[in-house]
């Protein structure tokens, strides 16, 4: 692949993509523009496909799910790939090596979402890798690819994430078929519903001697690309997380009868702490620690609460800062309920190491972005992906978009259509040094 004329267009700041309003750069091949347009006009219409009416809400194995599988199934099946789910509802789509058992790099990313979410979080990364398919033309390489639109990454219905990742990666335990959405159905119950079969889901692991690696194309979810003024990011390493579900519990009683001196009220203590949780936080660099999800009960406007429950959620790039913030914050939180005259409970929901990505896929992706003349700018995602979960099997790399605005979970969640040109040029002079790589 030749290299692109540098006009400086990727120094500066295009309008954000819109439905029906796709920018184009008159210096850029029309071909790879058409590509990147139809990725982009594909996520606008998985976008479309909800569990809620008037915003896009799409969880694990939810009903929209089947319109998601129909459509992508369908588009790949255009490009002569061959079409499978797996037992936790991953749709694999296989593009043929040349010989037919060769190994295959993985691609691809979630298509389930936050509750009203953005368009592109997770879904164009599936779209950009079919459009690099496309943009083969139907040329073999000496490794096949699978384009997996993972079933679950958001962790929304049932509190945990990576329900899809691990699956492929082998680490799906039997713990997390009883897992409960907040309907009481669990993972199990959801995944017959669907039509599938539990029991055939240690089969959905791939084989580590069929990979070759795994590439996700991503938005990044933040601010700095764009402060930098580049359109693609190169991720050498995804923070490590901790997710824990943390209640205080009082005793629930008449807001208007119990005098202030004698309440036992959960919810104030709850709030002390998530200051504290803030606070604590702000003091350690490169720490962040959210609390996203609180429940007060019985949730009356009349009643003191007897009971919070409440998610808590820390990430830092090193295992061992994690690991000492999350063990303060709880005892922050256990001197909280001790002065208060509280009970405290809580319990670790998933723990993830940091991991860094491979350093040969970077290196091959950084000389691909080179070649095209975009900036590699290195850089650590703060926010979990799948990538980080295929790594226990494979190789992986991860290829960041700049997010107009640093805005993602968010319905106004937009990208640039140069940046998704600039993804779809390096994604395929990566496929290229990559089979030449490997010979």
């Amino acid at each position: 692949m030749g290299k692109i004329r540098d006009t400086g267009a990727h120094n500066q700041s295009p309008e954000p993509y819109e439905q029906g309003r796709i920018l184009t750069d008159l210096t850029m091949n029309l071909s790879d523009t058409h590509l990147a347009q139809e990725a982009l006009e594909r996520c606008l219409a998985l976008g479309r496909l909800s569990e809620e009416a008037g915003r896009l809400t799409r969880t694990f194995l939810s009903p929209p799910m089947r319109e998601v599988h129909r459509l992508l199934t369908a588009w790949m099946q255009e490009l002569g790939m061959t079409v499978r789910v797996d037992a936790v509802g991953n749709l694999i789509g296989r593009y043929p090596g040349q010989t037919p058992n060769a190994p295959a790099l993985l691609m691809g990313s979630h298509v389930d979402t936050v509750r009203d979410a953005g368009r592109f979080d997770g879904l164009l990364g599936v779209t950009l890798a079919l459009a690099v398919v496309k943009g083969l033309e139907g040329r073999r390489l000496p490794f096949a690819i699978e384009v997996i639109a993972f079933s679950e990454e958001e962790g929304v219905r049932f509190g945990v994430p990576f329900l899809g990742s691990k699956a492929i990666v082998g680490r799906f335990g039997p713990e997390l078929l009883k897992l409960q959405d907040a309907e009481g159905q669990t993972v199990e119950a959801a995944i017959r519903a669907f039509g599938l079969e539990p029991a055939q889901i240690p089969q959905a692991a791939c084989n580590p001697a069929q990979v070759r690696g795994f590439l996700e194309f991503h938005i990044e979810q933040g601010p700095v690309l764009e402060a930098l003024g580049y359109p693609l990011g190169l991720v050498e390493g995804i923070v490590g997380q901790s997710r824990l579900e943390v209640a205080f519990r009082g005793q629930a009683g008449h807001a208007g009868t119990a005098p202030m001196h004698l309440r036992k009220d959960a919810l104030a203590g709850a709030a002390e702490w998530i200051t504290l949780v803030e606070r604590e936080a702000r003091e350690e660099p490169g720490l962040v620690a959210t609390v996203g999800m609180i429940t007060a009960l019985p949730g009356a406007a009349n009643v003191i609460p007897g009971e919070v429950q409440m998610s808590l959620d820390v990430r830092h790039l090193e295992d061992d800062i994690r690991s000492l913030a999350v063990a303060n914050l709880i005892t922050r939180a256990q001197q909280v309920a001790q002065r208060r005259g509280l009970e405290l409970g809580y319990r670790t929901l998933y723990e993830q190491p940091a991991v860094p990505c491979d350093p040969g896929l970077n290196a091959l992706l950084a000389e691909a972005m080179g070649a095209q003349g975009y900036p590699v700018h290195p850089m650590v995602s703060g926010a979990g992906h799948d990538a980080m979960v295929m790594t226990t099997l494979c190789p992986a790399t991860m290829l960041f978009l700049r997010s107009p605005g640093g805005l993602s979970h968010h319905p106004e969640e937009s990208v640039w259509p140069q940046d998704v040109e600039a993804a779809l040029r390096v994604g395929l002079d990566f496929l290229h040094r990559l089979a030449a790589h490997v010979g």
